[in-house]
């Protein structure tokens, strides 16, 4: 039995991690945690996501003293924003646990990747080369012995899933890049009040076009470069990722298929359409990824669906602490 805790825990996100972990059976959740000034330090858990009431009614205790956190825990959830992770994690790390980092914090071992797309200067390079990134059907490997591992993004994770087979195959031509267009629900940002994520402001558009920090941690972990441009939507939660691609010369089905069937036949939380596209509503409340294709001539749609709460965050970081600890993959996902 792992004793775990969540840092961040009264978030959208620490709510779905604290849902998969109450009933994992190698789990026990021995705290809940928020930063020292925050608003929620006190409140009982299940007031803040009643629909955990009965299930997970335990105080969210104002972390203070991380030493003193991490005594007898084996493994913390870091679902904290990306500066607070680059500072927490080092000390978790010390204190001898396992940290499994939600944030941007570790995903890209460039530290001037951090001032550039995060402004704040990295000063953990030690700790960005340890980081196993934590796409969990392409890292099983290096995320099986690593004591930090870094959940890959909402929007990467549907991305690479959806472009990595073809990547890895040798059947994109390489001289287009991969066009992304994805579109986010509003709980994306976080639960914090605001004016841009209100849904009586919501209005779908792009943002961040050509800046957005996911474009540099897809196109690094892909190994080509990549158009990225998301958009925000006005529904709560889920992504859909349209990406065009070019596929090189007598490319077509047969190969496609061939790539996605060698990539995730034994891969349970990524789903392959063989004819339909998928859609939102398949994957709400889902820890899968859905994805299909179409061929026309040598372009390729794929199309990437996921519950950015869930394989974009917080299921996939329950997979990663599966594969982590030598638990089956999908324990309290399925």
């Amino acid at each position: 039995m792992l004793d775990t805790l969540i840092v961040g825990a009264s978030g959208y996100t620490g709510a779905e991690l604290a849902a998969y972990l109450r009933r994992h059976p190698e789990i026990n959740i021995v705290g809940l945690m928020v930063s020292a000034h925050s608003a929620d330090a006190g409140k009982i858990f299940s007031d803040l996501h009643p629909q955990l009431k009965g299930l997970v009614d335990l105080p969210l205790q104002p972390l203070s003293d991380v030493a003193e956190a991490a005594k007898g825990v084996d493994v913390v959830f870091l679902a904290t924003d990306h500066q607070v992770s680059h500072d927490l994690a080092p000390q978790f790390l010390a204190a001898g646990c396992v940290v499994i980092d939600l944030s941007g914090a570790f995903r890209v071992d460039r530290a001037e990747f951090y001032t550039q797309y995060y402004g704040f200067t990295h000063q953990h390079s030690d700790l960005l080369k340890q980081a196993a990134y934590g796409l969990a059907e392409w890292n099983a490997d290096k995320i099986k012995q690593a004591r930090l591992i870094a959940v890959a993004g909402c929007y990467p994770t549907a991305s690479q899933l959806a472009l990595k087979p073809l990547v890895e195959a040798g059947l994109l031509d390489k001289q287009q890049w991969p066009v992304i267009n994805a579109v986010s629900g509003v709980s994306g940002a976080g639960r914090k009040a605001s004016m841009t994520t209100s849904f009586c402001e919501v209005s779908l558009q792009p943002y961040g076009v050509f800046t957005h920090r996911h474009q540099p941690e897809i196109s690094t972990h892909l190994g080509i470069p990549v158009i990225f441009t998301p958009h925000l939507g006005n529904f709560p939660r889920g992504i859909l990722a349209t990406i065009t691609c070019k596929l090189k010369v007598d490319i077509g089905e047969p190969e496609i298929k061939r790539a996605f069937h060698n990539a995730y036949h034994n891969k349970p939380l990524v789903r392959v359409y063989e004819k339909n596209l998928p859609a939102l509503k398949s994957v709400i409340g889902q820890p899968f990824c859905d994805i299909g294709f179409a061929v026309n001539g040598q372009h390729i749609i794929v199309v990437a669906a996921e519950d950015n709460l869930l394989k974009g965050a917080a299921a996939q970081a329950v997979q990663c602490m599966n594969l982590r600890f030598g638990f089956s993959e999908t324990q309290s996902l399925l």
